[in-house]
């Protein structure tokens, strides 16, 4: 896990004084809101709808109980008792007073954590695959790269204004699990033809008013040239990105308008300036002392099959089921990764409770040696668990109501707060997803449907990552009435791909109605219960669930 060395701790602990100092001077009157909104925005508190917002950074969504208990501590304290996780792998806290913001940075600062770069036009918190450095297929860790990613991007003089916010990630297997492909920068790690660590690069990914995946500009990038080469990114960005227009200022537009060829060159030219000075190159030493952060826990050697597992699910179909969704094959026998789902039916997705997390942090400290990670898709992760040790964690998740076994199904939706919270919503995200969570909840139902992923946004800049959902709803304002806009086809993984739009948007009393149409078309024409709804839709287009969808329009 990354840990804080003397110039973290220093310039986190100067930044929290500086801060505690500006909120005196907002709240006396001196600064105005207008002065003072830059301010609180390099320190990731936000002005909501009904109070001030607090982000928290979680570097590649890697937690261990002390930092867990800590966010306890101040959803306790300083919240109203529960904290949301989102899809970059943060944690928000909704419902925070300006004047408590000092008192809770001075509280994470004493174990290791921070809001420093989690919002403004800066390089934001670097996320990953929350299977890292357990995943049976990822060639390498990837939190290596993000964690030096993360030194070199903070407070980087350079790129702490650019012409607007910049999102890396950074995946190590075939099988994208940190969506890449829908960041400014897109990292694969893998191997080249000598067996050697390098990358592949994607650049001008993104979601929002204007979805595209993003393109390749260099398929092997050797190990050492990785901030040399994101620095040449990042200075064509600065140097050419609009900044006249916030709406065409990420480095998508620029891509777009100059094209892929044109960037890909520029970036080459910069790259070889870069790299002529030759102070960016990564010594071996340094990467070894990064990984050295990230060493592998002390597993012990166990068999591949648990015969105490075995008993307890014959014994329990409630944990053969949570078993069977929610359990990953790790890379050392004997182990598995185990998916917490923060979406029990009926809950806001991503919310977990003071309760809820000291209960996680209780049993990775007992079970999971002592690592808790945070997924895109707004759940928690124990990474490394032995067989043997599943079933009194799964007793465990069910005290404290975390043992839904519904991870990747339908229920399984990824939301932002919406309009109960942001001042940017058009529509209302949470109650939708908890409607069609109750509609869905059956276990057998979900059984049947399988892997389907609904992602809701309450308004275009898609937080909830609509525009790659299996099912995509969008949230839009028609005349004061909220609406629903539903694309179909998407996908964060690495077979990229921006959802259609298959028609008028639907209201909120008929929005739940049209995704249970849509199930119902795609379980009706489906070639057999192995045929994902993905590969359907992709096999049929979406003229039969158009049909469906506006049958009776007319």
């Amino acid at each position: 896990m990354y840990r804080y060395d003397e110039f973290d701790r220093r310039f986190v602990a100067e930044r929290v004084a500086e801060f505690r100092d500006q909120v005196a001077r907002r709240l006396s009157g001196e600064l105005t809101e207008d002065e003072f909104r830059p301010l609180r925005l390099m320190n990731g508190v936000y002005l909501q709808l009904h109070a001030y917002m607090l982000r928290i950074a979680i570097p590649y969504g890697s937690l261990n109980a002390t930092k867990l208990r800590r966010l306890a501590r101040i959803a306790r304290t300083y919240d109203r008792g529960f904290g949301h996780f989102t899809t970059r792998q943060n944690l928000q806290f909704n419902w925070i007073r300006l004047e408590d913001v000092p008192a809770i940075l001075g509280e994470l600062a004493e174990v290791e954590m921070h809001a420093i770069q989690t919002s403004g036009n800066c390089i934001r918190n670097v996320s990953a695959d929350h299977f890292s450095g357990a995943a049976a297929d990822e060639v390498a860790d990837p939190r290596v790269y993000a964690e030096i990613l993360r030194q070199w991007s903070s407070l980087h003089p350079e790129f702490s204004f650019l012409p607007r916010k910049f999102k890396i990630a950074v995946t190590a297997a075939e099988h994208d699990r940190a969506a890449i492909q829908v960041h400014d920068i897109g990292l694969h790690v893998k191997r080249g033809e000598a067996g050697e660590i390098g990358f592949s690069v994607y650049v001008g990914g993104g979601l929002g008013r204007t979805p595209m995946v993003a393109k390749k500009v260099r398929d092997f990038l050797p190990e050492a040239e990785l901030l040399s080469y994101c620095e040449a990114i990042l200075r064509v960005y600065n140097l050419y990105g609009r900044r006249d227009n916030k709406y065409k200022a990420r480095i998508k537009i620029l891509l777009h308008e100059a094209g892929v060829d044109e960037i890909a060159r520029q970036i080459e030219e910069e790259y070889e300036q870069v790299r002529r000075r030759g102070v960016l190159l990564l010594p071996r030493e340094e990467i070894d002392r990064i990984a050295a952060y990230f060493a592998p826990p002390a597993f012990e050697e166990l068999p591949a099959r648990s015969v105490t597992l075995e008993r307890a699910k014959a014994l329990d179909a409630g944990l053969a089921e949570f078993v069977a969704r929610n359990v990953t094959t790790h890379k050392v026998p004997g182990y598995a990764s185990v998916t917490i789902s923060l979406k029990a039916i009926g809950a806001p997705p991503g919310d977990a409770s003071a309760e809820q997390m000291e209960a996680v942090a209780a049993i990775a400290e007992a079970y999971a040696h002592d690592e808790v990670r945070v997924s895109h898709e707004q759940n928690l992760v124990l990474p490394h668990v032995r067989l043997d040790d599943l079933p009194v964690v799964y007793a465990a998740l069910q005290k404290a109501d975390l043992a839904t076994p519904n991870a990747g199904y339908i229920t399984d939706i990824i939301a932002c707060p919406g309009l109960d919270y942001c001042s940017l919503a058009n529509a209302r995200s949470i109650p939708v997803a908890q409607r069609i969570a109750e509609r869905f909840g059956d276990p057998a139902r979900q059984r049947e449907i399988g892997d389907l992923k609904i992602k809701i946004s309450g308004c275009i800049n898609a937080c909830g990552h609509h525009h790659v959902g299996h099912i995509g709803i969008l949230g839009v304002d028609r005349k004061g009435e909220e609406f629903y806009q539903i694309t179909l086809g998407g996908s964060g993984d690495e077979m990229c791909s921006i959802g259609e739009i298959v028609g008028k948007g639907f209201s909120s009393e008929e929005v739940v109605d049209a995704v249970e149409t849509i199930v119902d078309t795609y379980l009706k024409l489906r070639q057999g219960p192995g045929e994902t709804f993905l590969a359907a839709f992709r096999r049929l287009g979406e003229a039969p669930f158009r049909e469906a969808l506006y049958a009776d329009a007319g």
